[in-house]
């Protein structure tokens, strides 16, 4: 891109962009409706976009968000079924800033390398990244299993005894 183009975003939600599932329930539970996938997004498919003019990939929802969807085998700990919204839960409900959302991995485990091979495949295809991170919007069990150990998690020192201060994250 040079100083004289102007920049083209295509925003895209993996978890409906890659979704094969037409038999999609309302309500319906991760098994019955199922998820795009990070890998689904192949290179094909990103110079497909990028031949439409596109500059900038909008990935939005890739942060591990609140969800209904037990990961508890692979070290998550699963949210409390009533505050999350819906099975999949909203990509606005951050429960996680340092990790990606397992829904949209082939390879539970593997999700962060399928990311960065996402950002990889995307850049060679010569497009820009956005990721959509909205830093207040937070799910009401953050708890990062991901961060730095030097991290400390939203709310850890927040006076429980107390229903506002405002020195509290929630």
């Amino acid at each position: 891109m040079n100083n004289k183009s102007k920049p083209i975003i295509y925003q895209l939600l993996p978890r409906l962009f890659g979704n094969m599932n037409a038999n999609c329930k309302p309500g319906g539970t991760y098994t019955e409706n199922g998820s795009g996938k990070l890998n689904g997004i192949t290179a094909n498919v990103l110079k497909s976009i990028k031949d439409l003019g596109v500059t900038h990939i909008w990935y939005t929802g890739v942060i591990e968000h609140a969800t209904k969807t037990d990961y508890s085998a692979y070290g998550i700990k699963p949210c409390n079924p009533h505050v999350v919204k819906g099975n999949a839960g909203s990509p606005y409900a951050i429960r996680d800033y340092y990790d990606i959302d397992p829904d949209l991995a082939e390879d539970v485990r593997g999700r962060m390398g399928e990311f960065d091979d996402l950002v990889a495949r995307t850049h060679r295809e010569g497009l820009k990244v956005i990721i959509d991170f909205v830093p207040n919007h937070v799910a009401r069990e953050y708890a990062s299993d991901a961060k730095p150990r030097e991290v400390e998690d939203l709310g850890v020192r927040d006076d429980v005894a107390k229903a506002f201060d405002r020195d509290n994250n929630f």
